[in-house]
């Protein structure tokens, strides 16, 4: 079982750039694609589907080569109908190998995933090799600490930090993440580069977090893929991204730059792979899979053995007919290190 990728936009997840950073990311993964979205960002608008649905309509316009099925999952707010604990609204989440959270308050996504069903799948999801894309107000929301930007931009509370979801914290890693580093929106007048709040209230921000955590600073349509089993981050987009740690220097990475992983930390993998993530949430999701192997008709698991007969005897053309046959019953097999599987498409 390997970990899954993460990529990170500083913006623009509907853009030219955003757009090449998921196909390269769709490119990579088994078929069929699975897409989750979640609302919870932006859970507190009365439009948040429309939300979601800006995101789902353009990666079924942009991916449509990998013929996508892209689920919204409503999970907006605690002791609701559209709770991150149902397990109905969060049923699309048990099968999903790409992952896409975005725009809205980083302060409320952490308050309603917090502690949450949904935030546990997505984790589990995740070291179970889905794939997890952050934009905007999200990228801040899985931060170590978090920049509260609404509450210090929009209503003008001091500047404080809050304890984010802390996505890399079992991973080794003490890391906050800020988008729309560059950010220019403000003219000559007013500075509204690091996510809107201004370098001089970013330093105030930045003295109030751990003198060890690491601040990376992604610029608008810019991405950073990281991919653990390489050991790799991959700077993608159109300008750069920066890392900012204890000395408060940054090292600015240009787009198509390489960075070790070890920049961002001493990187480990969970051990067990299950900790801090509640053990129904694992069975919940290997129940899910298992239903879906007993669900397989007979003949697809009659075609799906002849076709391991053939690559046990090295006959590959055989075997990429049979595997033309599966798919043209519904079904997409998957080859992977503990053999081959289908999945219904």
């Amino acid at each position: 079982m390997s970990i899954g990728k993460i990529a990170f936009l500083g913006s623009g997840e509907t853009s030219l750039a955003g757009g090449r950073i998921f196909e390269s990311l769709a490119r990579i993964l088994s078929t069929p694609l699975r897409i989750a979205i979640m609302e919870t960002p932006a859970g507190f608008e009365l439009n948040s589907a429309q939300v979601a649905g800006r995101v789902a309509d353009f990666l079924k316009t942009r991916l449509q080569n990998y013929k996508p099925v892209i689920d919204l999952i409503p999970a907006r707010k605690k002791d609701t109908p559209f709770s991150p604990d149902d397990p109905e609204v969060l049923k699309p989440l048990l099968t999903a190998n790409f992952i896409f959270m975005g725009a809205g308050s980083p302060t409320y996504a952490i308050r309603q995933l917090q502690g949450t069903l949904a935030w546990d799948l997505i984790r589990a999801r995740h070291r179970m090799g889905a794939t997890l894309v952050f934009s905007s107000a999200a990228t801040i929301s899985i931060s170590a600490w978090a920049l509260p930007v609404y509450e210090i931009y929009k209503v003008g509370e001091d500047v404080f930090a809050k304890e984010g979801l802390d996505l890399f914290g079992d991973f080794g890693f003490h890391l906050s993440f800020i988008p729309h580093w560059n950010n220019s929106d403000g003219g000559v007048d007013l500075d509204t580069s690091r996510c809107f709040i201004g370098m001089e209230r970013f330093k105030q921000w930045r003295g109030l977090i751990p003198a060890h955590q690491k601040v990376v600073g992604l610029d608008e349509h810019t991405g950073l893929l990281v991919d653990f089993e390489e050991q790799t981050c991959e700077v993608s987009g159109v300008s750069s991204v920066s890392v900012i740690g204890a000395t408060g220097e940054a090292q600015i990475y240009a787009s198509g730059a390489k960075i070790p992983l070890s920049e961002l930390g001493n990187f480990h993998t969970p051990e067990p792979l299950e900790k801090n993530i509640h053990i129904t949430t694992w069975q919940t999701i290997q129940s899910a899979q298992q239903t879906e192997i007993e669900s397989t008709p007979e003949e697809i698991l009659s075609l799906l053995e002849e076709r391991q007969q053939a690559r046990t005897q090295k006959d590959f053309k055989e075997s990429d007919r049979l595997r033309d046959a599966i798919t043209a019953l519904g079904w997409s097999v998957q080859d992977g290190k503990d053999g081959q599987k289908v999945v219904k498409m």
